[in-house]
């Protein structure tokens, strides 16, 4: 049989090779790092034979795939070493997240810190005795008899919503319901963490039981652990929820859940982004536009809004008639589109609203300005023909790298989603929808993550994961191309030929949602914003009353200048005053004594720099504005 490596080379090998042996084969280093294996796009354990041609890729710890498999591997160890502990636990899901893993426990037990000591050292004593994972297929008959003698419910659950014959794997004597892949042995564990203990609703479900969920990582490393936990406990220090309501920016109250009460401070940061973004949109060819917040259900009937987003929509009814709070504004910006007949030339049509949208999320989910229930999506719908795909696509780049640049984001990575198996559009449009926005990103000379089949079934999407001071990605920008709303909404234009045409619809979003790119503002920063973000950007400090009017009069200069500034005028020392102003993480502080009045100047100090030294009014302007002009 052939295999096709991630290069493009083929080899040919026996049928009934294991991907380990080829590993193996290639080089004993590669094998000894391997974890687990790609084939066809198909995740493996490294021992299952391959039986036909197909591309392989094995995959070792220095990959995020991975590192998942790792901590996938150490969810079970973590459920091995809680089964000797406590018997009787029943075991929920536990699956590799973003970073590390947790496990859904049903035990009577209320787990603590002391809990979480016992089970590590029951974990040490499973990985030291080089615990080797071993799959078994079974049918769905002879896993149901499996789990129903070991009690378990949740196992069985799941088993029957199974499409597929279940799996399970053998650990020592631990058995437990999983797909694979996991790791060929307890030994690749260097170094583990169980990190916090939650409540969880089984599947999610406010009206199931409640069970507890255990948080970990683990590592190939003891020093990626170390590290993995400094950033852990600086991430804690730079909490948006804990800064927000220092710096006051913003709280959140009992009486209304989910929704964020912004103060002075807090607007002037909000502000200061929207206007920034909106300045943005001419050079770019946008015209900005306003949507209703609350349109009736016929809207949302045929968007599809109500078929499949129903339970997280907020309703009213006005005149005996039922409408629907926007979670969206994509339908709204196909009505404007709508209101008027479109000729080719009058495309690419560019529309960008800061639109207020309402999701009813569950209040367990709630998180800060991370996930809320009212906020402001930067969105813009560009309505284009085919040809101006790539065209589009290439200038939504530009403008998503200029913005984050701006802001100091300049690590982020970039994924292609494809056409999912369920679709709507011809293969014609998919191919050439694909082959543009591959194009486009190979043009804009940018490195991408291809995810085959992960595009929404309406259009393929780039995806714009951005990294933070703390080595954390978000994903923050898209551009998602849309087969399904210019169907619905029977959108059209009059192409050269003179008949009528269905355009192509782009979503394109940058910071996704005002709210939670402000909280990982805060975060990457630490609060300490830079100075054309920053609510407050200087303040005056005087030595004492004796120097108050000339202080005064500085204040005022300032402020008249644009700046946000403050003034402190209370019979403080002045020791205290700046430390203060630094726990404020106000960028500038100029403190005025008996010299800086006799010398006309101000004595300057930064919350990053320290001491600069006494400046004129005029150099310090010009050093102000120049910071906040190039944004550093």
């Amino acid at each position: 049989m052939t295999i096709t490596f991630p290069d493009g080379k083929n080899h040919s090998y026996p049928v009934g090779i294991s991907s380990g042996e080829i590993a193996k084969q290639i080089s004993p280093a590669l094998f000894k790092k391997s974890v687990a294996a790609k084939f066809n796009e198909k995740l493996l354990d490294l021992n299952v034979q391959l039986k036909h041609d197909g591309a392989l890729e094995i995959l070792t710890l220095d990959s995020d795939e991975g590192m998942q498999v790792l901590w996938h591997s150490t969810a079970h160890i973590m459920a091995h070493a809680v089964k000797k502990i406590f018997p009787e636990a029943q075991f929920g899901v536990g699956p590799a997240i973003e970073n590390g893993f947790y496990y859904d426990i049903d035990i009577d037990t209320k787990l603590n810190q002391e809990s979480l000591a016992l089970i590590e050292k029951e974990m040490q004593a499973i990985i030291k005795g080089n615990t080797s994972f071993v799959r078994k297929e079974m049918t769905k008959e002879a896993a149901v008899q499996f789990f129903e003698a070991n009690k378990d419910q949740y196992k069985l659950e799941l088993i029957d919503g199974l499409e597929d014959e279940p799996s399970i794997y053998h650990e020592g004597d631990f058995t437990d319901l999983c797909r694979g892949p996991h790791i060929p042995s307890s030994s690749m564990i260097k170094a583990f963490k169980l990190l916090s203990i939650a409540g969880a609703y089984w599947r999610g479900d406010e009206n199931n039981k409640m069970l507890q969920r255990i948080y970990g990582i683990s590592f190939p490393k003891k020093n990626m652990l170390e590290e993995y936990l400094f950033y852990l406990e600086e991430a804690k220090k730079r909490d948006h929820r804990k800064l927000g309501k220092e710096l006051d920016l913003f709280s959140f109250h009992p009486e209304g859940p989910g929704f964020v009460f912004w103060h002075p401070k807090g607007m002037k940061l909000y502000r200061t982004i929207e206007n920034y973004l909106i300045n943005k949109l001419d050079s770019y060819g946008y015209g900005e536009v306003k949507t209703p917040i609350i349109l009736n259900d016929a809207l949302w009937k045929k968007s599809g809004h109500w078929d499949n987003y129903k339970e997280n929509m907020y309703f009213v009814d006005i005149d005996e008639s039922n409408y629907a709070i926007k979670p969206m504004n994509c339908p709204g910006a196909c009505l404007i589109y709508n209101s008027s007949m479109h000729s080719y030339r009058d495309l690419p049509l560019r529309l960008a609203e800061f639109g207020n949208v309402h999701r009813h999320e569950r209040s367990g989910v709630l998180n800060g300005l991370f996930r809320v229930r009212q906020f402001t999506q930067d969105d813009a719908h560009i309505y284009c023909t085919p040809e101006q795909i790539q065209e589009e696509v290439i200038a939504c780049i530009r403008f998503i790298e200029e913005v984050y640049k701006d802001f100091q984001f300049t690590e982020y990575h970039i994924e292609l989603s494809t056409r999912p198996e369920k679709s709507i559009g011809s293969d014609e449009i998919w191919e050439k929808a694909e082959n543009d926005l591959e194009a486009a990103l190979k043009n804009s000379d940018i490195d991408f993550k291809l995810n085959p089949g992960d595009g929404a079934f309406y259009g393929p999407k780039i995806d714009f994961h951005v990294r933070d001071s703390l080595k954390r990605s978000w994903q923050l920008g898209t551009i998602q191309l849309d087969f399904s709303m210019p169907e619905k909404f029977d959108l059209e234009y009059i192409g050269s030929d003179g008949e009528r045409h269905r355009p192509v619809m782009i979503h394109r979003a940058i910071f996704g949602s005002v709210e939670r790119f402000i909280a990982q503002l805060i975060e990457h920063h630490g609060g300490r914003l830079p100075l054309w973000l920053s609510p407050i950007q200087a303040i005056v400090l005087p030595l004492s009353d004796e120097q108050m009017n000339y202080s005064e009069e500085l204040y005022q200069k300032l402020k008249a200048s644009g700046l946000n500034v403050e003034i402190d005028s209370r019979s403080e020392k002045i020791g205290y005053k700046i430390r203060e102003a630094e726990l404020r993480k106000i960028p500038y502080m100029l403190i005025s004594g008996r010299k800086e009045v006799e010398a006309n100047q101000i004595s300057v100090r930064t919350n990053s720099d320290g001491d600069l030294g006494q400046m004129n009014l005029s150099q310090l302007l010009e050093k102000m504005k120049s910071e906040i002009q190039q944004k550093a």
